[in-house]
């Protein structure tokens, strides 16, 4: 996607140099900054504090390090340190699991000479699969998007689309999974309009997916999260889709916390809830999201302090409660199946429903 009208995907490699670059999320939109990642404590520290994060990205970028540490070392005991430290960095994503499998799968029946090499090309095979499956997300998502235009009573007006944190392609290596469609509608010549969610505490949607949607010129409003209802209930917004950073084998959806209020809004006032995810976010191991999704507990400082840039152009982080002030920091929350329309994946359209997903394991 763009920036400032050039080219960019938000992880990429330098093939002379053999490291990767991000884009340093935690400085947007404010700043732009190419961050070079060139060891595996370079990798894990961009995924904990949340250089790069988005379940997609963080598969990609787990990739890389898994790469940096077996050129270091390629021993069987360095591959497992990696992936210890790695698979330690955020709990919940379940993409980052499936790189840091599919990494070692590909590289443990290697020599310890062809190791690094081979863990180098699949890291990139992970990123330009990312791309083709975001790609087709947005794909399989149109037609739904068109249905439910042509039945608004003037279909001229804007198609209004709301979303929650970020799931474009700052949260992918490209396109992005809830975005990819949104794009994708716009350059096709739909008239959309999307209502950004701020995503408290970090501000995922007002940093992030409003940076994305300013940037490919698509009309977008942001609002405040307490917001979302109110508008849902006005019947000002035609459809929700989010992302998700991992699914159970039922259709139960963990995303950023917030979604779980968001999808109980629109199921009170009939409008579509949809979920756009590649497969690999997931988990067939677990059927009850409530139960055995690990939601991951962030620092207080996120809730009790907020980021900004001063009058003088400078960032600064502010208090804005009263000092000594316990507060919890969620990250995630838990969607039931029941409140999801469909989940959208590269294979297509699924129902939420164990029935539904069993079909498409049928197909991998």
């Amino acid at each position: 996607m763009n920036i400032h009208g050039q080219p960019h995907r938000s992880i990429e490699a330098d093939h002379a140099e053999r490291i990767a670059r991000i884009i340093d999320q935690t400085l947007l939109p404010h700043q732009v900054e190419w961050r070079d990642l060139q060891t595996m404590e370079d990798a894990a520290e961009a995924i904990q504090v949340m250089r790069v994060r988005g379940a997609p990205l963080i598969g990609a970028t787990a990739g890389f390090g898994m790469f940096f540490a077996l050129r270091d070392d390629a021993s069987d005991a360095s591959l497992q340190n990696a992936y210890k430290i790695l698979h330690a960095t955020r709990p919940t994503a379940v993409n980052l699991r499936w790189a840091l499998d599919r990494m070692k799968r590909i590289v443990s029946p290697l020599s310890i000479e062809s190791r690094a090499d081979a863990a180098w090309h699949e890291a990139i095979a992970i990123c330009d699969e990312d791309v083709q499956t975001n790609h087709a997300i947005g794909q399989h998502a149109l037609p739904l998007f068109s249905a439910i235009q042509a039945k608004k009573a003037d279909p001229t007006t804007p198609l209004n689309i709301m979303t929650h944190c970020n799931a474009g392609w700052l949260a992918a290596v490209d396109w992005g999974m809830a975005l990819a469609p949104v794009y994708q509608a716009h350059d096709a010549g739909m008239n959309v309009h999307v209502w950004v969610s701020e995503t408290r505490p970090r501000g995922q949607g007002a940093s992030l997916t409003a940076f994305e949607l300013r940037e490919h010129g698509v009309p977008h409003t942001l609002i405040v999260d307490n917001n979302a209802g109110h508008l849902l209930q006005r019947g000002l917004v035609d459809l929700v889709i989010v992302g998700t950073d991992r699914v159970t084998a039922q259709g139960d959806v963990a995303n950023k916390i917030g979604t779980y209020l968001k999808a109980l809004a629109a199921k009170a006032h009939d409008v579509p809830f949809y979920v756009a995810l590649p497969v690999s976010t997931i988990d067939w191991t677990i059927t009850d999201g409530i139960r055995d999704i690990p939601i991951e507990q962030r620092s207080t400082r996120e809730v009790t302090h907020m980021p900004g840039l001063n009058a003088e152009g400078h960032r600064e982080e502010v208090l804005i409660t009263p000092a000594g002030t316990q507060a919890r920091n969620d990250g995630f929350d838990v969607t039931p199946a029941s409140l999801v329309t469909a989940l959208i994946t590269e294979h297509g359209v699924y129902e939420a429903t164990a029935e539904s997903l069993k079909r498409l394991h049928a197909k991998l």
